[in-house]
């Protein structure tokens, strides 16, 4: 009994020798340190990637996939932690796959929407405007997806982001980002519920809030001409560095065009296989006509 209790002691204080020493010799917010944390190595598997990486020189990550200890989903799991842009493996979170920013972030579709992001930084945010409607003219063009997309980027930017479902008929960033719909913009503008009592905050990206759609109303377009929009438009500015509003497909009414009066600015997303260019022209047209200027378009080819 007693050489088993030795034992038995002697084993657990070894353990913890090599977990303080592997830490000290691992800085905090280096790739080994955060591996740890995250429980893809054990200490005892740090100390061989260590005694590898002095004996070949290799980087603490390159040593580790040599040992078969990781994978390269892991090295890009923490070179996102180290760099503070946060993004999910297959089935977490359960947003929708097409939620690519969120799921393959490092995918060259991807790419097109961090391009997209820096030319509205330089065409429109960084210009004094906070706030953006995300327009289209059919309901199959893909919107709301493009515009959840865009807000993640925007947050992986340290951008303080607000994504507004401003769709009060056909609502689906509630779908997107799981949230419940029991209260939201439509609820505020008829001052039914507080602004900040319903934005949710997405625990999965840097700051990214979602405003849903809230109730149905009966009706969606004189809610959206009130003039408290002005002043909630004016108040969440004061609060987020870029607000963008998913809006209704023109096909489906001209609830677009209260809000791209109010932001001053739209951009018009189309669907290679669904818009025509005659239906883009004339909401482009209508955009103009109530003070809205096009900063830019982007035509979807899936």
């Amino acid at each position: 009994m007693s050489t088993s209790d030795s034992s038995e002691t002697k084993n657990h204080f070894n353990s913890n020798s090599i977990s303080h020493n592997t830490s000290s010799s691992l800085r905090k917010f280096s790739i080994g340190h955060i591996l740890l944390d995250m429980g893809k190595i054990t200490p005892v598997e740090a100390e061989r990637i260590l005694r590898l990486q002095k004996e070949s020189g290799l980087r603490f990550g390159d040593a580790a996939l040599k040992l078969g200890l990781i994978t390269e989903a892991d090295i890009q799991k923490v070179l996102a932690q180290q760099f503070d842009y946060p993004y999910l493996l297959p089935g977490q979170g359960n947003h929708p796959p097409e939620l690519v920013v969120a799921y393959q972030p490092f995918g060259a579709q991807v790419e097109v929407f961090r391009a997209i992001r820096s030319q509205l930084m330089l065409r429109w945010f960084t210009s004094g405007h906070k706030s953006l409607a995300i327009a289209s003219y059919n309901f199959s063009d893909g919107v709301s997806l493009f515009a959840a997309n865009l807000a993640v980027v925007f947050s992986q930017l340290g951008e303080r982001t607000l994504l507004i479902d401003a769709n009060l008929r056909d609502p689906q960033q509630h779908k997107i980002f799981n949230l419940r719909n029991k209260h939201g913009l439509s609820d505020v503008l008829a001052d039914r519920a507080n602004i900040f009592e319903v934005i949710s905050r997405i625990e999965s990206f840097i700051d990214l809030s979602v405003l849903p759609a809230g109730t149905t109303p009966p009706n969606p377009l004189e809610l959206l001409n009130r003039g408290s929009f002005d002043d909630l438009n004016d108040e969440l500015a004061s609060q987020y560095d870029v607000i963008l509003y998913d809006t209704l497909a023109f096909s489906g009414g001209v609830d677009a065009l209260a809000i791209a009066a109010r932001t001053g600015g739209a951009l018009v997303v189309a669907h290679k296989n669904n818009s025509r260019l005659n239906d883009i022209k004339t909401m482009n047209e209508q955009l103009k006509s109530c003070g809205s200027e096009i900063v830019g378009s982007v035509l979807i080819d899936s």
